[in-house]
């Protein structure tokens, strides 16, 4: 005897959340891969002047207390390197990471240089801290001296790289760590992009495309001129 088969509906996925921030160059890195690979996800504000990323409920999402942190269901990555490396693992849209192995490691090294040497030196902790021992005009030379050093390293990296991109005509993970650190360097530090012709080539050519657009600190629902 046959029997009326019924589909079961599957509960649809939870959508992605992002809790971060506006002006974090590590928040926007996050944010333009999600534009690239075209996934929609929920903005969470964590307003980093209040104190918010040390509230209990947000330490239990990331116990460092830094912005960001993705949350997909079950799932909770912080640190803007590891959530990028996760997101290019599950959703193979526009993969950042070339099959190439050569351009593949200058794409790791970019990235490296930027996360490691590069914007430690302006995120908020260390400013605090510098904050504390020196004056305003100190502090910005002290930023300055540590932007400029990685930014020399990244243009003699790139200098010979063709491309209208930072390592060629495809965007990669090079191109996602270096425009949130070049804005902040213009927008926030003061610093002279004309020293390094390189990287503003790039720079420029990425700001045209609608996912770098998007992502940008002073289109956040969090940014005080647009909240």
């Amino acid at each position: 005897m046959a029997h009326d088969s019924k589909e079961i509906d599957e509960p649809a996925p939870a959508k992605l959340k992002l809790y971060n921030y506006w002006r974090s160059s590590c928040s926007q890195r996050v944010r333009i891969v999600l534009n690239l690979k075209g996934l929609d996800y929920e903005y969470k504000a964590v307003n980093l002047m209040k104190g918010e990323h040390f509230h209990p409920e947000y330490e239990k999402l990331n116990p460092i207390h830094f912005v960001p942190t993705l949350v997909d269901g079950d799932i909770v990555v912080g640190d803007s390197y590891a959530v990028i490396l996760y997101l290019e693992d599950k959703y193979p849209q526009h993969p950042l990471l070339p099959k190439d192995l050569k351009k593949k490691a200058l794409n790791l090294q970019v990235a490296s240089i930027v996360s490691s040497s590069i914007q430690p030196f302006h995120g908020v902790p260390r400013l605090s801290f510098v904050e504390a021992k020196f004056n305003d005009d100190e502090r910005l030379k002290w930023t300055q001296h540590y932007l400029g050093k990685g930014f020399t390293a990244l243009e003699k990296l790139l200098k010979d790289v063709p491309g209208k991109y930072a390592t060629g005509d495809e965007v990669l993970l090079a191109d996602v760590f270096l425009v949130p650190q070049v804005h902040a360097a213009i927008t926030r530090f003061g610093i002279d992009m004309t020293a390094y012709p390189r990287l503003s080539r790039a720079f420029a050519a990425l700001c045209e495309l609608p996912a770098f657009q998007d992502a940008l600190p002073e289109r956040q629902p969090d940014c005080p001129s647009t909240a």
